[in-house]
């Protein structure tokens, strides 16, 4: 374990406690900014993780105020960035044009420290480390592209959001539930200086163990670092094949439902996806086979937390469908059903801005 704890600051406390949590079980300093009430709970109480163990019956759960590192939670105004070694972006892509944390991302951006995103829409600035990618393109898919203008693409990285959770709606904010307990996936820096910190990060977490009664036991997701800027890419065919595809005209349906209602025009859409990562420069050892996706989403019983957010009358969600249906433009290529996915999106979501 590394003699030296990092001090993490990760802008989010959702999703983000499940990264926070293994952080802490490997004796890292974390702070997850978020709303007032968030910031109260967690301070007092720290946060729960629930997860899943293969072979195990029922869920393991994790109280951040047992482990080695120490994890806190401040509101966006209560932190400085140039007082941490590794900065992760963990909220929704549109919350970054938010009163407060857009002064922070810029805050971040001018610090220089190195950020790691775990968020499904790929950061402006990581996009630029991909060649061939006309970033000017990309910006209409994002709610505001312009908090992202600041900041050194060298000093981005993306990982790979692959674990599915979810904040159980009948408990507090503090307690997040692993659906898929899955990896984390991170592409290295341009730095080697900074790729090297995530490759610690990555051994400290591999190295936790969990006392189960008594008995040491490996706990899934794991951090693991590559050094193909296009590993988190992997993510986009199963966004596309299954959580984008959550949304019809009807309504919304659970990605098991989405992939699996018609296996073969999913697996045409992975496919597609999957070729214009490869286009861009992926190798086929950098994604995921459609096999393994299909498999996984067998367990996913629920819509996708774009649809959720889309039919719950939200004005704008992550719009990775907008997104690689912009980068497939500049490659000459274009897909009915992500057409008919954007368009879905497109409309809903004036809906949602109409109603009164």
């Amino acid at each position: 374990m590394n003699t030296k704890p990092y001090n993490i600051l990760i802008l989010g406390a959702s999703y983000a406690s499940l990264l926070g949590i293994k952080l802490v079980m490997a004796g890292h300093k974390v702070t997850l900014v978020c709303l007032p009430n968030e910031v109260e709970l967690i301070n007092r109480d720290g946060i729960r993780v629930r997860l899943p163990i293969k072979g195990r019956e029922g869920l393991v759960e994790l109280d951040s105020r047992q482990y080695p590192g120490l994890l806190s939670a401040a509101g966006p105004a209560d932190v400085n960035p140039a007082d941490y070694d590794l900065i992760g972006l963990a909220m929704q892509e549109p919350q970054y044009r938010s009163p407060g944390v857009r002064e922070l991302l810029l805050a971040v951006a001018q610090s220089k420290v190195p950020c790691m995103s775990i968020m499904n829409m790929p950061p402006l600035p990581y996009l630029a480390r991909l060649p061939g990618v006309a970033t000017d393109a990309c910006r209409n898919a994002f709610t505001d592209a312009t908090v992202w203008d600041a900041f050194d693409p060298a000093s981005m990285t993306l990982c790979s959001p692959d674990p599915q959770a979810f904040r159980p709606p009948e408990e507090l904010v503090n307690v997040l539930q692993v659906r898929l307990p899955t990896n984390f996936k991170a592409a290295r820096f341009a730095s080697d200086a900074h790729t090297a910190m995530l490759r610690v990060l990555q051994a400290d977490v591999e190295a936790v163990r969990f006392d189960d009664n008594g008995k040491s036991i490996e706990l899934p997701v794991k951090l693991k670092v590559h050094d193909s800027v296009f590993v988190p890419l992997a993510k986009w065919s199963m966004l596309m094949a299954g959580n984008y595809r959550c949304v019809t005209a009807q309504g919304m349906r659970p990605i098991k439902e989405a992939v699996h209602a018609d296996l073969e025009a999913t697996r045409e859409v992975y496919k597609w996806v999957g070729d214009l990562c490869k286009s861009l420069g992926a190798a086929e050892a950098d994604l995921v086979p459609f096999e393994k996706y299909a498999a996984a989403a067998q367990g996913l019983a629920s819509p996708s937390s774009a649809a959720r957010a889309l039919f719950g009358g939200a004005h704008n969600i992550e719009r990775v469908d907008r997104l690689v249906q912009s980068i497939a433009a500049q490659k000459g290529l274009r897909h009915p059903a992500i057409d008919e996915v954007v368009a879905l999106v497109d409309a809903q979501l004036e809906r949602n801005r109409q109603a009164k």
